[in-house]
């Protein structure tokens, strides 16, 4: 445990704003759910990636001082930061940083993550869960890491990139791992690590790599499993997909008139339309405007969105109350997407 450091979603120390802890909290206003739940929350093991040949942090960015110490346990601050912003628990993953690594490395890393998180977890398990690390570039062994999360040390699911080291998700390769997830009813979280390919084209101002990579790269890769039919031959699989699906829940129709404009790029058949496996994923809320999120749950559905910050990156200290002022939610539904869908998928208890 003061192995434990908690970073950005690049693996950054990271600024974390915090607001009043008198701040009410709209969520336990009439209607709201049981439990807030914030299905996008990132940390690490430093031990971890020295065995990679890495250390902590990993780089740092200009303007955000190191306020996060790695020999020494962080959690008082990370949960006095969730109390203010009005959350009860954290579902914390680690962004992939092992997917080079052969097979004996790539176990050492996972192991070392995967029973830090479930120590986490066990020290704190009113407040925290886990998404398990899996050596992804090894299928087989992926699968094998899952079902030892889940089954043995109580992980809720894995975080996966958005690609393995350049080949996509879809790849039939990857498919022991698909089964394998939906045999166990794991969630599988995808979060995406940038385009490297177009580096040169996202360099200089605006931090393009990440503001337009990181969607980009998550439209990508939820085009090519449905596109790829990975979503019908794994119609069980329970996706999470990083802020707000990237780009895809706003121009899916796209998709759909692409199969009809152009039918000779069609290669593999679908079971629907393509707009139609929107609906069979989820996604968090990291979205930035009312509209936004208006929209994204017009188009996906408002029972497949759960509450996600990127915590404790500084995008937002108002993600509680970014879903209860949205307009045109019914209570039900801001109920679901604080807390109550991601306590079902997850198994996570509810508190009454």
């Amino acid at each position: 445990m003061s192995g434990l450091a908690f970073v950005g979603c690049d693996g950054a120390p990271a600024r974390v704003r915090t607001a009043a802890a008198s701040r009410p909290n709209p969520a336990r206003l009439e209607g709201g759910p049981r439990r807030v739940i914030d299905v996008h929350a990132h940390c690490a093991f430093p031990d971890a990636m020295a065995l990679m040949g890495l250390r902590y942090p990993a780089h740092e960015h200009p303007g955000l001082p190191q306020v996060l110490k790695v020999h020494e346990d962080q959690i008082p601050a990370r949960l006095t930061a969730m109390d203010a912003q009005g959350i009860d628990m954290q579902v914390l993953s680690i962004n992939p940083f092992w997917y080079r690594a052969e097979p004996d490395l790539a176990r050492q890393v996972v192991r070392t993550q995967n029973e830090g998180l479930a120590e986490v977890v066990a020290r704190h398990p009113d407040r925290f869960a886990a998404l398990a690390s899996v050596a992804l570039q090894h299928p087989q062994l992926a699968a094998e890491q899952l079902e030892h999360a889940v089954r043995t040390l109580g992980l809720k699911g894995a975080m996966i990139g958005g690609s393995v080291e350049g080949r996509e998700l879809a790849d039939p390769a990857f498919d022991p791992f698909w089964a394998k997830a939906q045999d166990l009813g794991a969630l599988v979280f995808i979060h995406p690590q940038g385009v490297p390919e177009l580096a040169k084209r996202l360099s200089g101002s605006g931090g393009l790599g990440n503001v337009i990579g990181n969607p980009l790269e998550t439209t990508i890769a939820l085009s090519h499993l449905i596109f790829e039919g990975t979503l019908d031959r794994f119609p069980g699989l329970k996706i999470l997909a990083a802020h707000g699906g990237g780009y895809l829940p706003s121009y899916a129709a796209r998709s759909d008139a692409g199969i009809r404009t152009f039918p000779g790029t069609y290669a593999t058949p679908l079971k629907k339309p393509p707009t139609a496996y929107l609906r069979d994923l989820y996604y968090d809320t990291l979205v930035f405007t009312p509209e936004a999120l208006r929209h994204l749950a017009a188009e996906v559905g408002a029972d497949r969105l759960m509450l996600g910050t990127d915590f404790p990156y500084p995008w937002t200290d108002r993600a509680v109350e970014h879903i209860c002022e949205t307009p045109g939610l019914a209570e039900a539904e801001r109920a679901s997407m604080l807390g109550d869908l991601a306590a079902k998928l997850l198994g996570i208890a509810v508190v009454s």
